[in-house]
C-alpha cells in the first residue's frame, strides 16, 4: 500500500466527526459523507453484537444503491453490560445514571463496521473493547455532566475526552471505543480491494 491513498471511491454513511477524523488517520479522507436514515430501535431480545452488526450493515445497505460504483463504510457502536444496553442519554439524569452504573464495573464497547463493495458485495466485522472505570465520586460524576461531554455518545461518554482519565483498565482497540476499529476498517478496505490503483 502506498501512502496516503487517495478515498475517491469511498462514503461514509456516518455522520460522527470522529469516524471522519479516525479515517484521516490512516489517510483516508471521504469523497462524501452520507449520515443513514434508519431505525435504529434494538429489535426485541436482540444481543448487544447482533445489534451493532445489524445497525452498520442496515446504514450501509441503506446509502449503497445511491452511490452505485463506491465503496459505501458505515459502523455503528453498542456499549453494553451483560445484556444491557446503554444508548445515547436522553438527558442529563440518564447520563448520570449510566455514569455511576460504569463506576469501578467493567463494560464492553462493540463496534459494528459493514462495508458495500463497487460490485454490491458485502462484509461486516463485529470489534469488542472491554473497559474499567475507577470508581467515581458524585463530584466527579458532576463534573463530567456539566462538561457536556456525554452528549450523543453511546453510553454517555467519550473516551477521547476527560473520561478517559476515569479509565482504569482497556482490552482492545482504543479507537474501537472512540468510534472506529482502525484496525479492523484497514483490514477490511484492503482485504476488499480499496487500496488498488490507489497514488
Amino acid at each position: 500500500m502506498k501512502n496516503n491513498p487517495r478515498a475517491a471511491g469511498l462514503i461514509l454513511a456516518s455522520a460522527s466527526p470522529r469516524r471522519v477524523s479516525l479515517l484521516a488517520q490512516i489517510g483516508v479522507t471521504p469523497a462524501d459523507i452520507v449520515p443513514a436514515d434508519i431505525d435504529e430501535t434494538r429489535l426485541k431480545g436482540e444481543l448487544p453484537r447482533d445489534l451493532a452488526r445489524r445497525l452498520a450493515e442496515s446504514k450501509a445497505r441503506a446509502v449503497a444503491p445511491a452511490h452505485a460504483g463506491h465503496y459505501v463504510l458505515a459502523a455503528d457502536t453498542v456499549v453494553a453490560c451483560g445484556r444491557r444496553i446503554f444508548e445515547k442519554p436522553a438527558d442529563e439524569g440518564e447520563a448520570r445514571r449510566f455514569l455511576s452504573f460504569f463506576s469501578g464495573r467493567r463494560h464492553r464497547v462493540i463496534g459494528g463496521i459493514a462495508l458495500v463493495c463497487p460490485d454490491g458485495a458485502s462484509v461486516s466485522r463485529i470489534v469488542e473493547t472491554t473497559v474499567q472505570f475507577r470508581r467515581l465520586d458524585r463530584a466527579e460524576v458532576d463534573h463530567y455532566i456539566a462538561s457536556g461531554e456525554w452528549r450523543g455518545k453511546a453510553g454517555g461518554y467519550g473516551i477521547q475526552g476527560f473520561a478517559e482519565s476515569y479509565v482504569k483498565f482497556i482490552s482492545g482497540s482504543y479507537s474501537n471505543v472512540v468510534g472506529l476499529s482502525l484496525y479492523d476498517t484497514m483490514q477490511i478496505l484492503k482485504g476488499n480491494g480499496f487500496f488498488n490503483g490507489k497514488d
